[in-house]
């Protein structure tokens, strides 16, 4: 095969793993819809909490930074996803501010005007103190940084599903999603050879692994539990 042919392959390959992370990721921001129904319907936030929306726009928006070519060129399909999730993660936060009491309405709006704030910050130290590659080295590091501190909620579900034995708190497509956005954003940043791509979603992998596993494992002692008589403790 011609180096042509090689390369031709070689990039369709890499576009298809992006094009399928984007694919996933996508399942992953509306899966809170069903939430935010219940929000708008109840005319309340109740017991729901803003932060992981707040920590994902700030995720998101420092990916999606990463990804444009003026920090880095060639990984499109990282601006693309993040660009998606931010819209997606902004949305939310202006349905919770709207049905939010007082005091977790004000708290939502200085989260939102930090995140926006330290944002400004990172754009502004990236172009004026770093030039290029000492830029994609900054964004870079300030990328996987946000990735790895966004696996705190993976490793909280997977703590509560071993402690309560249940999975109720782990929808199985919703890791299954998760597990294959980070395989696909893996072979993505393999392919472009990028370690701030495939460091953090390969970790993303193995806690994707852990969930299914988790799942399978609980769940099938969820049902056989199900099927023994009610009085069974009584015989």
């Amino acid at each position: 095969m011609s180096e042509g042919g090689l390369f031709s392959t070689y990039s369709l390959c890499s576009d298809a793993a992006g094009f399928a992370g984007n694919l996933f990721a996508f399942v992953l921001f509306v899966s809170p819809i069903p939430t935010f129904r219940r929000i708008v319907r109840n005319k309340s936030t109740e017991q729901f909490s803003g932060s992981p929306y707040i920590y994902g726009l700030l995720n998101c928006l420092i990916c999606l930074w990463y990804g444009l070519p003026i920090v880095c060129s060639g990984i499109i399909f990282v601006a693309t996803v993040n660009s998606v999730g931010a819209v997606f993660q902004l949305v939310y936060i202006i349905i919770f501010v709207i049905y939010a009491d007082k005091d977790k309405r004000l708290k939502m709006l200085g989260l939102v005007l930090a995140v926006f704030s330290v944002f400004a910050v990172i754009v502004f130290v990236s172009i004026r103190v770093f030039e290029p590659p000492n830029r994609q080295l900054f964004v870079g590091y300030l990328s996987v940084f946000s990735l790895i501190s966004m696996f705190a909620s993976p490793l909280f579900i997977i703590n509560l599903v071993i402690k309560t034995k249940s999975v109720e708190y782990m929808p199985f497509y919703l890791s299954l999603a998760t597990l294959l956005m980070s395989i696909s954003f893996f072979a993505y940043g393999m392919l472009k050879k990028d370690p701030f791509i495939y460091v953090p979603n390969g970790i993303g992998a193995i806690l994707g692994i852990v969930q299914l596993v988790l799942y399978f494992n609980y769940s099938r002692n969820s049902a056989e539990a199900s099927r023994r008589p009610l009085l069974e403790s009584y015989a």
